[in-house]
């Protein structure tokens, strides 16, 4: 492999390791991106390294999740996250201001540059040539005080897009295309690098909406090449001197290869519950649905609203349908109303929310019990909207609004009415008033943080132990998402700087009584839990680690984990085990007792381990799989204890 531009942009930035493809890599971080659910654990993080200022080209926090102020918590955490910025040397974008992909994209982000982010669709930056990649919060605290990031060397998978749209088709198609094709996990420990023709066809936001859903695929990151339309881009935002040419070699070859032919691609749709479970748009039409929510992070572009305010201008949208409207950044939404596309929306019903994921994060707008919601959001794993037992269906805008128009799921080839043509203005109306700049020199020292009473420091963690033992409270199945171990939600996501609190909920969604259960056996040495494949996909929340360990949880034995659990497990002393007989998975029911012995001798020898199922007087053997770097990690209990102090900045 040589050539492509996945592989230029880890070449320039690697500081530790070989890119060849398996083994562990060190990258310099030029950007942090941190949102309010996940920015909060990350400030506590950088106050527990008593780091005096960040050590990034540019570290951004936004404040666009936890935006319902039902009662003073999220105030207060919007509060700290101010007085954290100003702390620690980053730019502050307000409540209000927008989602952090789309923002970041319009405002910070440059072709060539790395960006890490404490949110899994952090990879959406590569829309104009970023190398950007989601991690938990305490690898991007990390790479704030100036160290590597650590990660394997994935594959380079190319993707070759040739032809043009049809009508009615979008950008939100070709991303569900390759969910159709492969599944969540179809890109686990892969980078994709979308190249050929067909990209002539797409704007920076219609990559962005691709390079989004990347996350849905399991994949480490997503990369177009910076070209003509990337440069278009910046130079609309005022940013054309930011734009670098970056593409691929006309001779790189890519370690795994792939067409997608974009002319023959329908309207798609992803059913319930999860983003590969996806079928053409006419194989699911006619059902009733009860609400529509068109914007969020997966769909935050122009077109994605401009488009819907054009199919409904003069119309009036289904009276059985909720039609929410989620303007995914305050740029956008000034422009929809400056160009007039606003009043189109609310005169056809739309319910217009304020600009940040809302919905998509199930931060209000949960849809009514029984009730089909079709979203251009990029995840409907069980629950997340906030409904238990939701019916979520994954679509574009044009696929969406069709459906809003006529009460039921309809292709929107099948509207009677022309394809609406989309025209972008020149220039974007920009406003920066809500993006507050770092402090000036050494004025950031002086500040104090503001913390309200749900703010609680971050829970002591002790050194792995030599034997691990106890019941396995909970045996689940496949592709076991970070919703399902810790929910979001307007219930749930207030207590993202609490973790004592935020505990209650862990495993919420697949058993209630999970944390009463953990905490009557955390004083007795603990518990596990069993998976099957791809064990925490979806979110970079690393309170999905946070949480179960605190209530006692050591261990987790798995078939497959994804990547950025897997590595939120280490950070804080969970060891991630997979069986070597994947078949061993049936020797375990829930309730059992599991001991493991010579734990830490094992981990740091790099030995497989032998569990013991005391309850069916069985043994059999996993491996831990850890890189020497993780070793050290998991034998100090985890990586703020290690690296406590331990700020001085990486060699460029």
């Amino acid at each position: 492999m040589s050539g492509t531009v996945a592989h230029k942009l880890i070449e320039s930035h690697l500081v530790e390791g070989t890119a060849a493809v398996g083994r562990e890599i060190g990258l310099r971080i030029d950007q942090t991106l941190t949102q309010d659910a996940t920015g909060t654990m990350v400030m506590l993080e950088l106050e527990a390294m008593d780091l005096p200022r960040v050590r990034t080209e540019v570290s951004v926090q936004y404040v666009d999740h936890n935006l319902l102020q039902a009662d003073f918590k999220n105030a207060d955490d919007h509060l700290f996250l101010r007085s954290a910025a100003q702390r620690f040397g980053l730019w502050y974008s307000k409540p209000g201001n927008g989602v952090s992909h789309p923002v970041h994209q319009q405002r910070f982000g440059v072709p060539g540059k790395t960006m890490l982010g404490s949110d899994s669709h952090t990879p959406a930056a590569g829309a104009i040539g970023m190398l950007a990649i989601g991690a938990g919060g305490l690898e991007v605290a990390m790479a704030m005080a100036g160290q590597p990031f650590y990660t394997t060397m994935p594959r380079i998978w190319g993707i070759r897009l040739v032809g043009t749209l049809p009508e009615w088709v979008s950008a939100k198609d070709v991303i569900l295309e390759l969910l159709r094709r492969h599944g969540v996990g179809g890109g686990r420990g892969r980078i994709l690098e979308y190249h050929g023709p067909g990209l002539d066809g797409l704007s920076a936001m219609d990559r962005h909406v691709i390079a989004n859903m990347g996350a849905e695929l399991g994949a480490t990151s997503t990369v177009f090449p910076s070209d003509g339309e990337v440069r278009r881009f910046l130079a609309s935002e005022g940013r054309e001197a930011d734009w670098v040419e970056l593409v691929a070699d006309p001779d790189a070859s890519y370690d795994v290869e792939e067409e997608i032919d974009l002319s023959t691609l329908e309207p798609l749709i992803a059913k319930p519950s999860s983003p590969g479970n996806v079928v053409p748009v006419r194989e699911v039409a006619g059902a009733p649905i009860g609400q529509v929510v068109l914007g969020s992070s997966a769909n935050p572009g122009l077109r994605d609203l401009a488009v819907p305010a054009m199919m409904v201008r003069g119309r009036q949208t289904s009276d059985r349908v909720s039609f929410d409207v989620n303007p995914a950044s305050r740029q956008t939404l000034e422009t929809l109303a400056g160009e007039g596309y606003l009043v189109d929306l609310v005169a056809a019903g739309a319910r217009l929310h304020q600009a940040g994921c809302m919905g998509c994060i199930g931060m209000g707008q949960a849809p009514a019990t029984n009730e089909i919601s079709l979203r251009t959001m990029p995840r409907n794993f069980p629950g997340r909207s906030g409904t238990k037992e939701d019916k979520v269906y994954l679509c574009s805008p044009e696929t969406a609004t069709a459906s809003a128009l006529t009460g039921v799921i309809t292709d929107p080839r099948d509207l009677d009415m022309a394809c609406p043509t989309f025209t972008p203005p020149a220039r974007s109306y920009v406003n920066t008033a809500m993006l507050v700049p770092p402090l000036p020199g050494d004025e950031n020292l002086d500040v104090e943080l503001v913390k309200g009473p749900n703010i609680a420091s971050l829970p002591s963690f002790e050194p792995l132990p030599d034997h691990i033992g106890g019941p396995v409270l909970l045996k689940m199945g496949d592709d076991i998402s970070t919703d399902e171990i810790l929910p979001a939600g307007a219930q749930v996501l207030p207590f993202r700087s609490n973790i004592p609190a935020i505990a209650r909920f862990a495993f919420w969604q697949i058993d209630d009584a999970y944390s009463e259960r953990a905490s009557a056996v955390r004083d007795a040495g603990g518990h596990l839990v069993v998976a099957g494949d791809n064990y925490g996909q979806g979110s970079s929340r690393e309170h999905a680690a946070l949480a179960p360990r605190y209530l006692g949880l050591r261990a987790v034995v798995a078939r497959s984990f994804a990547r950025i659990h897997r590595q939120n497990l280490v950070n804080f002393g969970v060891l991630p085990l997979t069986f070597t007989d994947p078949a061993d998975y049936d020797l375990i029911d829930a309730g059992d007792e599991l001991h493991i012995a010579e734990v830490a001798e094992r981990v740091a020898a790099g030995e497989p381990l032998t569990v013991e199922n005391r309850t069916k007087a069985v043994t059999f053997d996993v491996d831990h799989g850890l890189s020497t770097r993780q070793v050290e990690v998991m034998l100090a209990g985890s990586l703020i204890t290690l690296h406590r102090g331990a700020t001085a900045p990486v060699a460029s």
